[in-house]
């Protein structure tokens, strides 16, 4: 598929009511709605396991997502080779209805790199590139250091970049002042921030309100106050796992059902945190396979849980009610 068509292909409309924050001007790529940050899966012998993501893929098709993530901190990129990441973007693309966006983790240490990364992201099928932090030499990584790297990219790429700042991972939090800088770039769509800091997440929106730009909620955890505030969806680990909850969550924020959002946003925290901070990504495979997914094994070094932790992950999704 060209790249102009699957970008003027129909976007869905962007529902305001029940939020706090006024419209500004119409995005050139709607970002609103829920996304899952694809889990990678491998086989035994830890080869991609091309046919498990799409077996995957066959089975979130039935559910309301705006479109998925690949190479996203859920996705093990950092242990991916650069043949490996086209490879998965090329095969979720041409797995995915037309209408589904797909955001692709083109994020490398250097300036070259990235751009080289996203252009090749772009060739193979993405829609937007998701750019996280560098963040090897973090002391270096000023306010302008980072406002420079970005700006570079979405000068060179052919697609809108959406910024990513992952402290928990990176250890380096993306600036705000460098956020609001960056927003005022025309092919820089929006933010996934997974920092959990609702003031920032509130200040971006108000800040950014006329330049069109879009924050996404980087996590389940706080995806209902991230609504409340004004942002327009989430990439979110647990969609993994818990779609079709995480989808409901959004309606009810967007219908201003805020009182039976809060019932299941507050569900969900458990689950979200024992399949991010608490067990990470062999916790996230792990509650997949019990809902019907792939999940398999993770790369090394990444080691699988212990019985022990398997059993705390499924009494965490029980006692929630989702098992």
């Amino acid at each position: 598929m060209a790249l102009s068509t699957r970008l003027a292909s129909p976007l869905r409309p962007v529902l305001c009511r029940g939020l706090s924050t006024p419209p500004g001007p119409r995005p050139a790529l709607d970002l609103a709605g829920i996304f899952p940050p694809l889990a990678t899966p491998f086989s035994p012998a830890g080869e991609v396991d091309y046919a498990r993501l799409e077996g995957n893929l066959r089975r979130y098709a039935s559910l309301p997502f705006r479109g998925f993530v690949v190479q996203g901190s859920s996705g093990e990129y950092p242990y991916l080779a650069p043949r490996e990441r086209l490879e998965v973007v090329s095969r979720v693309r041409r797995a995915l209805p037309g209408d589904r966006l797909l955001l692709a983790g083109s994020g490398c240490e250097s300036t070259r790199a990235t751009i080289e990364m996203t252009v090749s992201m772009a060739q193979a099928g993405a829609d937007a590139a998701l750019v996280v932090t560098p963040c090897y030499y973090r002391g270096a990584m000023s306010g302008t250091a980072l406002e420079r790297h970005y700006a570079e990219v979405a000068e060179a790429s052919p697609i809108p970049v959406v910024l990513y700042s992952v402290p928990a991972n990176t250890g380096l939090e993306l600036p705000l002042e460098a956020v609001l800088a960056l927003a005022q770039h025309p092919n820089v769509a929006g933010i996934k921030d997974s920092g959990g800091d609702i003031t920032r997440l509130g200040l971006i929106v108000h800040k950014t309100r006329r330049e069109g730009f879009q924050v996404l909620a980087g996590s389940a955890g706080f995806l209902l106050a991230s609504y409340a505030v004004g942002a327009v969806g989430g990439v979110c680990a647990l969609a993994n796992v818990l779609g079709a909850p995480l989808c409901q969550l959004e309606r009810l924020c967007r219908e201003g059902r805020w009182q039976e959002a809060r019932d299941l946003q507050l569900r969900l925290l458990e689950p979200n945190a024992a399949v991010t901070r608490r067990f990470g990504i062999p916790g996230l495979k792990k509650a997949m396979e019990w809902f019907g997914y792939y999940g398999g094994p993770c790369r090394a070094p990444l080691a699988p849980l212990s019985p022990a932790q398997e059993e705390e992950l499924r009494e965490t999704f029980s006692a929630n009610g989702w098992l």
